[in-house]
């Protein structure tokens, strides 16, 4: 049973580990993104 926590706490590490860099791209990369999104806005 033990070892059925110790994976889960494993599995909420690495999907903590992920948000944390999935939010730091989009930090990152959130104004270009928004330029791209703006830019085919206003070509439609």
């Amino acid at each position: 049973m033990q070892s059925r926590g110790q994976g889960l706490v494993e599995y909420a590490l690495i999907i903590a580990l992920v948000a944390v860099v999935v939010i730091g791209t989009l930090i990152l990369l959130g104004p270009q993104i928004a330029n791209i999104f703006q830019g085919i806005s206003n070509a439609l």
